[in-house]
C-alpha cells in the first residue's frame, strides 16, 4: 500500500483530497497541516521528512493571500518558493513521486489564446514570481515522476473563496460590482483533487512536467458572480466594473485562459464545463437542491 503526504491539509484543495480520500483504499494519507508541517520552518521540515518517508507527496500548501504578498514577500518566498525548493529534494533523495500545484499568476496576462505549458512565464506580483520560482526549483532539482499542475480561480465548499464571498453579499446588498475584465476559468477544488488522485498512478517521467487543470469553458468575474446569484436564486443586481475601478496592491493577469490539451491527452481525462461544476458545489453548500 503506497504512502501519499498531502501537505496544505486544510485548505481547499487539501479539503477536498481528505473528503475523497476514503475511495482510494490503494493509498495510506497522512494529511499534514501547520501544526504537523510549519512550511515557515524550515528546520522542522528537515526534522519531519528525516523520520518519514511517503511514496507520493502532493504538495497543495500555499500562500496564497495574492495582495498580502506584496507586504510579506518574505514569508511568501519561504512557502510559495524555499518550501518547495526543499520538498523537490526530499522528492528526489527517496524516489517520491510530487504533485505540486501552482498558478495562472506566473503568466503576465497579456495572451489572445489560452496558455499551453510551454509559454514564457512573466508573472506580476510577489504571488506569481514566487509560484514561479517554485516551479523552476522542481525544474532544477529534477525529481523524476514529478509534476507541475497550473490551475486557476479555485473555489471549494471548504475554506473562503469567491463563491462563499458573493453568496454573503448576494444576501446582504441589493446590487454590487464585479471585475467584467478579467478573463479566466473558474476551478472547483474537487474536481482537481479527483483528477490528481486518478491520475497519480500514472505519472512516470524522467523529469518534471508542468500541466494546465482547470474546467472547461471561460469566464469573467463578472459572468461568474451572475452565475453564482442565477443558480441560487439571489436577487441582487449584479453590475460590470472595470479593473480600473476596483484597485488592489497585486496586479491580476487580465487573460489567464490555461489550455488543457496536454493533460487530457497525456492521462485520458476529461474535464467538466464550470458551470456544471459550480452547480454541483452550490448542491454541496445546500444552496440549491
Amino acid at each position: 500500500m503506497s504512502k501519499v503526504l498531502v501537505t496544505g491539509a486544510n485548505g481547499q484543495l487539501g479539503s477536498e483530497m481528505r473528503e475523497l480520500s476514503s475511495h482510494y483504499p490503494q493509498y495510506t494519507f497522512t494529511f499534514a497541516d501547520r501544526s504537523t508541517l510549519d512550511l515557515s520552518n524550515l528546520y522542522q521540515f528537515e526534522d519531519y521528512f528525516d523520520n518519514n518517508r511517503f511514496d507520493a507527496i502532493i504538495n497543495c500548501a500555499a500562500y496564497t493571500a495574492v495582495d498580502k504578498a506584496e507586504s510579506e514577500s518574505d514569508l511568501t518566498d519561504s512557502i510559495n518558493h524555499r518550501f518547495v525548493s526543499m520538498l523537490a529534494k526530499i522528492a528526489k533523495r527517496d524516489d517520491s513521486t510530487l504533485i505540486h500545484i501552482s498558478t495562472d499568476y506566473v503568466y503576465d496576462g497579456k495572451n489572445h489564446r489560452p496558455y499551453i505549458e510551454s509559454d514564457p512565464t512573466d508573472p506580476q506580483g510577489v504571488y506569481g514570481r514566487t509560484k514561479r520560482d517554485g516551479e523552476n526549483a522542481i525544474l532544477e532539482a529534477a525529481p523524476s515522476n514529478s509534476i507541475i499542475i497550473r490551475t486557476s480561480w479555485v473555489y471549494s465548499s471548504f475554506g473562503n473563496n469567491f463563491v462563499k464571498t458573493m453568496l454573503r453579499l448576494g444576501r446582504e446588498r441589493d446590487s454590487l460590482g464585479v471585475i467584467f475584465d478579467q478573463i479566466g476559468t473558474p476551478t472547483y477544488a474537487h474536481d482537481l483533487a479527483e483528477t490528481i488522485l486518478e491520475i497519480l498512478p500514472k505519472i512516470h517521467n524522467k523529469i518534471p512536467e508542468i500541466y494546465h487543470y482547470s474546467n472547461e469553458g471561460a469566464a469573467s468575474w463578472y459572468d461568474f458572480a451572475k452565475a453564482i446569484f442565477e443558480l441560487s436564486d439571489i436577487s441582487s443586481q449584479v453590475n460590470p466594473i472595470t479593473t480600473d475601478q476596483y484597485p488592489t496592491p497585486a496586479t491580476r493577469p487580465h487573460y489567464s485562459l490555461l489550455n488543457k490539451a496536454k493533460i487530457k491527452n497525456d492521462f485520458g481525462i476529461t474535464i467538466p464545463y464550470w458551470r456544471d461544476s459550480l452547480k454541483a458545489c452550490l448542491i454541496t453548500l445546500g444552496e440549491i437542491k
